[in-house]
């Protein structure tokens, strides 16, 4: 038998989950494949599936190589994260 039960997720989590989604949104958006991502990160493609499908929690030096490897900066895509997350809790 398997239990679910929802579990509020901390600030901190929910940032990182935009983020990353916000991350996934701008590549695709930017036609910029998992690979090309990869490849310009030094990171495997493994990997970059694995955080945007949220299976794995990134690391800080992570989502600066991804950010790097597309050109963007990070600060900005946190800051829209907190800032899309206190819109959601009004």
């Amino acid at each position: 038998m398997r239990y679910c039960y929802a579990v509020a997720k901390s600030k901190p989590d929910v940032i990182c989950s935009t983020v990353v989604r916000l991350l996934r949104e701008k590549r695709v958006a930017g036609g910029l494949s998992m690979n090309i991502i990869a490849k310009r990160a030094r990171l495997s493609h493994s990997m970059i599936s694995r955080v945007e499908h949220e299976l794995r929690r990134p690391t800080l030096d992570t989502l600066l190589r991804i950010t790097e490897a597309m050109e963007i900066d990070l600060w900005p895509l946190i800051k829209e994260a907190e800032q899309l997350q206190d819109a959601r809790r009004r």
